[in-house]
């Protein structure tokens, strides 16, 4: 991402609101908001923000499924299957 286009100060972005988001929309771009001179915010096509959120909610089943093999918190995959059609049968049973 080349962010040298996507950089705006608060108050070019206050006066040219309805352009930028249509540049996000058509674009999918993502623009760094400044104030004095600082990164402050983020402005982002709400599609992109749906896959981020995703992919960070894969990270964490990735990052949660590494913690549960370091604690030997797991179990072969017939065992796992046969508890859950256990739990199934019990339920309809």
């Amino acid at each position: 991402m080349k962010l040298h286009n996507t950089v705006k100060s608060i108050s070019y972005v206050k006066s040219h609101a309805s352009e930028i988001l249509n540049k996000i929309s058509d674009s999918h771009a993502t623009y760094v908001i400044t104030q004095n001179g600082e990164a402050k915010a983020v402005i982002q096509d709400i599609e992109e923000y749906d896959k981020l959120q995703e992919s960070l909610a894969m990270l964490k089943l990735i990052a949660q499924g590494r913690k549960d093999i370091d604690a030997k918190r797991t179990r072969p995959l017939k065992e796992s299957f046969k508890l859950i059609r256990a739990k199934i049968a019990g339920r309809f049973n």
